[in-house]
């Protein structure tokens, strides 16, 4: 079943994408095993982890390319979301995320703070949290498999500007066709 909160801030869905980092000179999704596999002969340059923080109601996202999944970066990691929610002048009071024990930590409860109720999907049931599992799906279609990179880090580089784009350009059909800024008062004004 399909649902929207009527109002921004209303459920943040927060999920933790890994992925797995490009080789320098490119992987196997561009060049094929054969070149792929000799640019990673050293049996690979392991994973990041995208934390994503999507509102149900706009779509706004705020997501950072971090190291790790544990309890103390993934608590960082959702007071910097909540204060870019805030700075778009949208209060947050829930949550939503899996039952990962990086969110089930007493450090993921201390950075909600008592002011955001958490909420869980139900186990094994990722569509639970379906708009950030969207999320996922764009994000792998139109930017970390969209192009040919030749680096972890070249593919990093362009990061900030395919979220901008999503967040202030890129129409959305479950919003009919809006983007997530304008669903936000006044979001356009506050960022160029």
């Amino acid at each position: 079943m399909r649902y929207e909160k009527a109002i921004p801030g209303e459920l943040v869905h927060v999920d933790i994408k890994k992925q797995g980092r490009i080789p320098n000179g490119g992987g196997h999704r561009k060049f094929g095993r054969t070149i792929g596999n000799h640019n990673n002969q050293k049996g690979g340059r392991g994973y990041s982890f995208l934390h994503h923080a999507v509102d149900d109601h706009s779509r706004l996202a705020y997501s950072e390319i971090l190291d790790d999944e544990k309890k103390e970066t993934a608590s960082g990691f959702w007071r910097r979301a909540n204060q870019f929610f805030a700075d778009a002048g949208i209060t947050v009071t829930a949550v939503m995320t899996d039952n990962g024990s990086c969110y089930r930590s007493a450090a993921f409860t201390t950075a909600l703070g008592p002011a955001i109720n958490h909420k869980f999907t139900r186990p094994y049931r990722p569509q639970t949290n379906g708009k950030v599992e969207r999320f996922n799906r764009t994000l792998a279609e139109e930017w970390a498999y969209a192009h040919t990179y030749l680096s972890d880090e070249a593919r990093a580089a362009t990061y900030p500007a395919w979220l901008h784009s999503y967040n202030h350009h890129r129409p959305h059909t479950g919003i009919g066709g809006q983007t997530p800024s304008d669903r936000i008062h006044n979001l356009p004004g506050n960022y160029s």
